[in-house]
């Protein structure tokens, strides 16, 4: 547990930072973050972030026709705000919509479509497409220079593993924010989302072709994080029957250090001392404050990150109303107190072990993969039908997104076993092909 003996840094301000969220269960909003991939309309690679035609110019379009504000770093436009939404560059010049969390998903849906319009039309103009695919097609993280922000090249230098390249630069993904009304509704949510998170991983993997090759993945996304500096990925903690904030924010503390701010500049400490540590003996001339909080706990990645919210951030980029199937799962699931029991029910035969093995095996084998002797997809069709009854009894009409997720099911196939068949079959491993279906079936 956490033994803080700093002057500066009080236990009882960091957690502030999760107990600020707690929102009465009438106020509960859904928010989503929406990663697309840009790429060149003619020669399928990833779009630069610099040139007339390069990402930065677009943005900066944008922002003027739209009365959107720059977000710089050191002059570099990086994204645009306006108001509560944002529009925000990722490493490899993936493009980020995050939205203001709203009540419902149409009305999510209509804040997504509005921002769009605006934004593929000037991407259109410059021969780009945003992707809603969950791995670069063609160009790999070798020919992905990192857009001018000051953070990823840290990261860049820092993130250990294999494929930490390739999820930085060449990965899109899409995240749901989920609200929590007290402590122990928090720590409940967060550990039912790491368990539902080998299968949402699996019902929408979309990501197989890679470099203009299959892969033989159903999610190589998932699998570039499986092979990303475990120190900050996966789970955060064991998800057991005890967890509480504190759990979490030890499972922070005990993280390796990648930088400090101080006056806008980074100060590189490239994970020779954990936030622990920090606390206890400072750093240089440094000691610790509520910002190095925040930044050590942005740069720990879990798969389920705990903020003032809970971010569930295991989904690869799939487009139309699949990306709403997302949001709906989980609106069905955690706001609604029966059906949260449902769910726990359903999973309560498995173990922290069982989950954890799940998590390598998904990437491969996508919703044909087992756990207890019992396929993915049972449980995934399980998930989608108690998620629907919940919807469907709130009476706003969301349980209509789930329509798109369940005809996959229903076939017994995720979005990425419908590419690989037809890259094999009808597309003849033409790229083209592919892109061209992705950018029809929106």
């Amino acid at each position: 547990m956490l033994n803080l003996k700093s002057d500066v840094l009080e236990k009882s301000e960091i957690l502030k930072l999760y107990t600020k969220g707690f929102a009465n269960p009438q106020d509960y909003k859904i928010g989503l973050e929406y990663e697309r991939l840009p790429i060149d309309s003619t020669s399928l690679k990833a779009v630069d972030y610099w040139g007339d035609k390069g990402i930065a110019n677009c943005l900066g379009e944008f922002a003027r026709q739209n009365c959107w504000d720059y977000i710089v770093d050191e002059k570099n436009i990086i994204g645009l705000a306006k108001e509560h939404d944002t529009i925000t560059l990722e490493p490899g010049c993936q493009i980020e919509i995050s939205a203001k969390p709203e009540r419902t998903i149409f009305d999510l849906k209509k804040k997504i479509d509005s921002i769009n319009s605006g934004l593929e039309k000037i991407l259109a103009k410059n021969d780009i497409t945003l992707l809603n695919y969950g791995v670069s097609p063609f160009s790999t993280c070798k020919n992905i220079q990192l857009i001018p922000k000051r953070r990823y090249k840290i990261m860049a230098n820092y993130l250990w593993g294999i494929l930490a390249d390739v999820m930085m630069r060449e990965t899109a993904g899409i995240q749901c924010c989920i609200d929590f009304c007290s402590e122990e509704d928090a720590m409940r949510k967060f550990k039912i989302a790491n368990k539902l998170s080998p299968f949402m991983t699996a019902m929408f993997s979309n990501s197989p072709i890679r470099g203009g090759v299959d892969t033989g993945y159903k999610s190589f996304r998932a699998l570039s994080w499986l092979n990303t500096d475990s120190d900050r990925c996966g789970f955060a903690g064991k998800i057991s029957e005890e967890f509480s904030f504190e759990d979490y924010i030890d499972c922070i503390m005990k993280t390796p250090m990648i930088f400090i701010q101080r006056k806008g500049q980074p100060i590189v400490l490239n994970g020779d001392i954990t936030f622990e540590e920090y606390i206890k003996n400072g750093y240089e001339d440094f000691t610790p404050n509520i910002n190095d909080y925040e930044l050590q706990a942005n740069l720990c990645f879990p798969e389920v990150r705990l903020r003032n919210f809970i971010e569930i951030r295991n989904h690869d980029c799939v487009g139309g109303d699949l990306k709403y199937a997302i949001l709906a799962i989980y609106k069905g699931i955690f706001y609604d107190n029966s059906t949260l029991e449902e769910i726990e029910e359903l999973l309560k035969p498995l173990q922290y072990k069982d989950f954890s093995e799940l998590r390598y095996n998904v990437p491969k084998q996508g919703l044909k993969a087992q756990i207890k002797n019992t396929s993915v997809l049972d449980y995934a069709k399980e998930i989608v039908s108690i998620a629907g009854k919940s919807l469907k009894a709130n009476q706003t009409g969301e349980n209509l997104f789930l329509n798109s997720i369940s005809k996959y099911l229903s076939r017994g196939i995720s979005p990425a076993d419908e590419i690989i068949k037809k890259w094999n079959g009808s597309w003849n491993k033409d790229l083209k092909k592919m892109i061209n279906y992705l950018t029809q079936t929106e």
